[in-house]
């Protein structure tokens, strides 16, 4: 094994030291770094090739305290240690990788749930009956955390919240008031701008939910719906759903409800899209109501519950969001290697048949400009999957604008395709050899399949299956279709 020198100009092709023992990514091969007497120098290098679900199993191997860069995420640790637990990731559906407009403070596509330096969960202790929501001190301490429950304009019933030293809080929802951790606007489908994202009226409540994580292993966490205002307040009107439970406590929903739906078979290759349910201001699960604001509850479903698993779906009426455990993040692929897939497949040249022009994949800051390199993008004929650059043979004359494909002389739309560059949103390592349809965006098989058999909601009322890049409604008989390059590269 030949030494490697322990200095390295910026030209050359280096990866810079990150820790003993600690496997690296890099072209098909890991580096096994060692520390010479806990020096930061470069020692001998032994190297392997790795499948690629190896290469994501290797993730596993990064000591707990680590987490992803600011500059990566965005991401503002709750403590300056530098060893800092993380929970687990929310990330939006409908959005590839950022937001169109950037990504600023608390308003991202994604969010990591860190282990606070200090607990600030809270727990139901007692209950007080009083004749106004105003007139309950404890409604007034802002020290205080509660819920009031208005049976009538006579009698509201304030549930107390205590310190919960063995819990953290996070609270999500429209509001940028300082209690609210993840600032969560309504989905536009398509290729958005961010005059796109600007709706009339959100369907999203300003305190929509609140998750709730233990502190010591195995870090559950739990989702509530509901979020307590910058008074510390939670309040469901006269005429939100609320009831008495049996052991004489009080619970309710809220105006449009909190849905989640866990996978069967965990978020992997051979996972099942689940059940939708509703969760109340207490975690109980509840079945559907008949429409989002119905005030008739559904029935309680004793079996399930609001713990939150790798893949679990929380759908706000008007955003989704995805639940991505940290020890699930360990075996999802990551940016670099999504890059990596991204480049092979330009490495291989692939040709337009008609034109016989190389196409090439554009990098993730450019996908959003294909006007740049027209004749270098990839199309596809989504009824067929034949892969071809952008030109202008095969034209029909109608409103749908569908093109003949040359190779088999099928009709059908004619896009451009995109990689889906959010890592959170794939079930396994694969390939990039599926697209969606309409929208054309690619991923791995396993992770088209899944996508396609999940019913998202849209509205008060529906629910279809949509592109998770995009949230484009999927069209066609599967939803996605298999891309077929003129000369092989692997797809």
């Amino acid at each position: 094994m030949e030494e490697t020198s322990t200095q390295h100009s910026e030209d050359e092709d280096t990866i810079p030291y990150s820790g003993p023992g600690e496997p690296l990514e890099y072209s098909g091969t890991v580096l096994w770094h060692v520390d010479v007497e806990g020096e930061r120098r470069w020692g001998e290098m032994h190297t392997r090739q790795i499948s690629d679900s190896e290469r994501c199993e290797a993730k596993k191997l990064k000591t707990e305290a680590q987490h992803m860069s600011t500059e990566e995420n965005g991401e503002v640790p709750s403590s300056p240690e530098k060893a800092q637990l993380k929970y687990g990731e929310l990330v939006v559906l409908g959005y590839n990788g950022s937001l169109p407009y950037g990504e600023k403070g608390r308003r991202k596509t994604r969010f990591t749930l860190f282990k606070r330096a200090a607990a600030n969960g809270v727990k139901p202790s007692t209950h007080h009956i009083a004749k106004t929501p105003q007139a309950s001190k404890i409604v007034a301490d802002k020290s205080h955390h509660s819920v009031s429950y208005t049976l009538s304009r006579n009698q509201t019933v304030v549930v107390e919240y205590v310190r919960d030293e063995d819990t953290d809080m996070f609270q999500i929802g429209r509001s940028t008031e300082p209690p609210i951790d993840f600032v969560v606007i309504d989905t536009v489908p398509g290729n958005k701008t961010a005059e796109d994202c600007k709706v009339q009226q959100s369907t999203i409540s300003r305190f929509a939910c609140r998750i709730v994580v233990e502190r010591n292993p195995t870090h559950t966490a739990r989702i509530y719906a509901a979020g307590f205002d910058s008074s510390n307040n939670i309040f469901l009107g006269e005429r939100a759903t609320k009831w008495k439970r049996p052991d004489s406590s009080m619970d309710g929903l809220t105006t449009n409800g909190v849905l989640i739906m866990h996978p069967t078979g965990g978020f992997g290759q051979e996972c099942k899209a689940g059940v939708w349910r509703e969760v109340s201001v207490c975690g109980g699960i509840y079945s559907l109501r008949e429409t989002r604001p119905n005030p008739q509850r559904g029935k309680l479903i004793d079996d399930e519950s609001n713990v939150l698993h790798d893949g679990t779906l929380i759908d706000l009426c008007g955003a989704t969001l995805l639940w991505r455990s940290s020890a699930g993040l360990q075996k999802t692929p990551t940016h670099k290697h999504i890059e990596e897939l991204r480049k092979e497949i330009n490495a291989a040249r692939p040709q337009c048949p008609v034109g016989l022009n190389t196409l090439a994949f554009p990098t993730r800051s450019r996908t959003t400009k294909v006007t740049e390199e027209k004749e270098r993008q990839p199309y596809v004929y989504l009824n067929c999957g034949h892969v071809h650059g952008h030109h202008l043979w095969g034209q029909k004359e109608n409103e749908n604008g569908d093109r003949e494909c040359p190779m088999c002389r099928t009709v059908g739309p004619y896009v451009p395709l995109y990689m889906g560059n959010e890592p959170a949103f794939y079930v396994d390592c694969g390939p990039p050899t599926h697209a969606f349809c309409p929208c054309g965006h690619v991923c791995s098989e396993q992770t088209a399949r899944y996508w396609a058999q999940v019913p998202l909601p849209h509205g008060v009322h529906a629910f279809h299956a949509a592109c998770p890049f995009c949230a484009t409604q999927l069209t066609g008989e599967q939803g996605f279709i298999k891309l077929i390059f003129q000369n092989d590269i692997g797809t």
